[in-house]
């Protein structure tokens, strides 16, 4: 097992009797109740002041946790454990879950190419740049460069789904962060074993590796995705329904580490299944709606730990002392990403027919943020290595560089790149209709209780007339943006097919559960479900 998730942070015993202590119980809980009460207030404070909405409310958590580790208030200790097998599985597969297949095959090329090339491009590139210019043995400097490769699926989502970034763009980057963090605990376990001088690095012996990581993890994610998927065709149970998906993104992570494989890759094989087969085959449209809904919140609430938290562990001291190996390392961190987007994308460009431009390169490139996995990876570096703390300072430095300078930067970017596309109008056009929707009812109600006693006529009359006035001006609007721009007419009409795709999808999976259709024609009508989604695209 390549990481020791064993170590969570609220397992504490006693010496004598190897039992709890009540009192480091309720420590604990009030720690955690702390930290939970401070990362959803901030989380909160964008949606209440106004001038705060254009920071990301993951970014607004960073720099909390940092003004309170500038004063010293450390709210617990992070630990590898806490971030990989508590927070790190809900939050992949949430991402996994709405990540659409028919989107990622579409890109699946490039992804692989930036999961897979683009780590052993930053592995070399950061060891080769520290080893030459800040003179770090080579396995310190290659264990740096490991932990550094990856790019953190938890900001990566977090962040442009703030920003409202175009979907293939959000597909590219967040199928590279899903994949490339197995990659990276590959090299990673391979690099610590030569630094620990237990084994010397051979290609046989990491593409053994890698093959054995990613295809327990792979097998066991769908085995449980597709088991899953099948087992709720029987029931139309909500709660027991949320519940397996619970379970099955802790389960699977667990099991597949303690099976020798990669548990990231696990929970995003079961994430992507559960999403586009269990979902549209195994749920009622009710229950997949609560379902989603419950991720969602799940994802939210997690996330403002985890940032908080990310701030609140840097210490300042240590990043001081180590100043020139973080700058070396930043700089070789932005010039491999450069290499890795821009040279393995003109070679996908190259080879598909599906084009990614030199501006979403662009974005690719800034927005490959470090975070969580970054950190895990750096603190579960042995205590007994000399350099640890070198590890550390260098790995943190290089994260908060990552999410303060390029997290805050890159909603400028993508405007002066005009990548925002229409999401803005999108979004003034949706509130529209919803508004128009909500009079629309309240009128309907007016005229439903008209004639109820005891209420003067004009009431009723100047009640109408106003809502009426109001729903002429919303509608003159929502006209204006269907006339004025060809992007929200493209995307109501693809909204309605994807609406209708549903509804077939719904009633064969309605069809299946009452026993109509066999069992058996599962695989068929998912067949069926991607076939229409493919050529309504």
């Amino acid at each position: 097992m390549f990481l020791d998730v064993t170590t969570l942070l609220i397992q504490q015993t006693s010496p004598e009797a190897g039992q709890t202590n009540p009192h480091e119980i309720a420590v604990n809980l009030k720690q955690f109740l702390l930290v939970l009460a401070v990362s959803l207030g901030v989380a909160t404070l964008p949606q209440i002041l106004s001038w705060l909405h254009r920071i990301p409310y993951t970014l607004l958590l960073v720099i909390v946790g940092l003004g309170l580790a500038f004063v010293d208030i450390r709210l617990v200790e992070l630990s590898p454990g806490l971030i990989l097998s508590i927070f790190l599985p809900p939050l992949l597969f949430e991402a996994a879950w709405n990540l659409q297949w028919s989107d990622l095959k579409r890109d699946f090329l490039p992804i692989c190419l930036y999961a897979i090339g683009g780590v052993v491009i930053t592995v070399a590139g950061v060891a080769i740049g520290l080893n030459q210019f800040a003179n770090v043995a080579l396995p310190i400097a290659l264990l740096i460069g490991a932990c550094l490769s990856a790019t953190d699926p938890v900001s990566v989502t977090a962040l442009f789904r703030e920003l409202g970034a175009d979907k293939r763009l959000r597909t590219v980057m967040e199928g590279e962060s899903l994949f490339n963090d197995g990659m990276a605990v590959v090299a990673f376990s391979a690099l610590s074993a030569m630094a620990y001088g237990a084994s010397e690095l051979t290609p046989q012996s990491i593409l053994l590796e890698f093959v054995q990581v990613v295809g327990i993890g792979i097998g066991i994610g769908s085995t449980i995705g597709f088991g899953i998927s099948y087992i709720t065709q029987r029931f139309d149970l909500p709660l027991v329904e949320q519940s397996l998906t619970l379970v099955s993104a802790y389960g699977v992570y667990l099991v597949a580490e303690d099976l020798g494989g990669s548990g990231v890759i696990a929970v995003v094989a079961t994430g992507l299944i559960l999403g586009n087969f269990g979902s549209r085959i195994g749920m009622s449209p009710r229950t997949r709606v609560i379902v989603t809904a419950f991720w969602e919140f799940l994802s939210f609430f997690v996330n403002s730990i985890v940032f908080l938290l990310i701030g609140d562990q840097i210490h300042f001291t240590s990043l001081g002392k180590n100043f020139g190996i973080i700058a070396v390392t930043v700089g070789m961190m932005f010039l491999t990403r450069a290499i890795a987007i821009y040279g393995l994308g003109w070679f996908s460009n190259r080879l598909t027919k599906i084009r990614i431009p030199i501006k979403e390169q662009t974005v690719l490139w800034w927005g490959g943020v470090r975070g969580s996995v970054s950190i895990a990876l750096a603190l579960s570096v042995s205590r007994s290595l000399g350099d640890r703390d070198a590890i550390i300072a260098a790995v943190f430095g290089a994260v908060l560089f990552t999410l303060l300078v390029q997290g805050l930067s890159i909603q400028p970017l993508m405007t002066a790149l005009k990548l925002l596309g229409s999401q803005p109008l999108r979004q003034q056009y949706a509130e529209a209709i919803a508004r128009h929707m909500a009079l629309s009812r309240v009128l309907q109600h007016l005229d439903e209780v008209e004639l109820r006693p005891n209420i003067e006529p004009e009431i009723y009359r100047d009640s109408k007339a106003l809502i009426q006035e109001e729903l002429r001006h919303l509608q003159i609007e929502i006209n204006r943006f269907e006339v004025e721009s060809s992007a929200i007419r493209d995307w109501i009409t693809q909204q309605l097919q994807n609406e209708l795709i549903a509804i077939e999808a719904d009633t064969y999976a309605d069809l299946v559960r009452t026993g109509s259709l066999n069992q058996e024609l599962s695989s068929f009508l998912y067949k069926r479900f991607q076939d229409e989604k493919k050529s309504s695209e």
